[in-house]
């Protein structure tokens, strides 16, 4: 079995940061002809985005999609709600932890996979600011050590 291509175009690195993510959800994107053709360049931002439940179908905003330069009249808004494209019951399950208090739902990374635009989503739960300097240290402690262990095999 031949490994799938996965090109990244975003990824979301502050989201790992500022949450702890519980599950992780693959789902496609409803897009325009143009916004493909930018995607494709790599002119998208997923860092203000988020994902939420309206009438039983995901819609993700905040995402911005850069209008394609030879777009002209066909280019959409940049920042306009984009449909999810789920199974129902993930649908509901993404609305049961939404509807939860301190949960969220929130953008991992874009990519194109098989010739699809795909975008993984964080069932995700906030972080406190002391549990952010925890993982900070832990960071540091780890690269401390990694440069140390270099250090004596040189």
């Amino acid at each position: 079995m031949a490994q799938e291509s996965v090109k990244l175009i975003s990824n979301n690195k502050k989201a790992f940061h500022d949450y702890f993510i519980d599950e992780k959800y693959e789902a496609g994107i409803a897009l325009y002809g143009t916004e493909v053709k930018s995607l494709r360049l790599g002119k998208c931002s997923i860092k203000e985005a988020y994902v939420h439940i309206v009438n039983g179908e995901a819609f993700i905003y905040g995402m911005n999609v850069s209008p394609y330069e030879k777009g002209n009249i066909f280019n959409r808004d940049p920042l306009r709600g984009r449909k999810l494209l789920l199974h129902k019951h993930e649908i509901g399950k993404l609305a049961g932890k939404q509807a939860e208090k301190g949960f969220t739902l929130i953008p991992l990374q874009v990519y194109f996979k098989r010739g699809k635009v795909k975008v993984e989503i964080g069932v995700a739960r906030g972080k406190k600011l002391y549990d952010k300097r925890e993982a900070i240290a832990k960071k540091d402690m780890r690269r401390e050590t990694e440069r140390e262990f270099k250090i004596k095999n040189l």
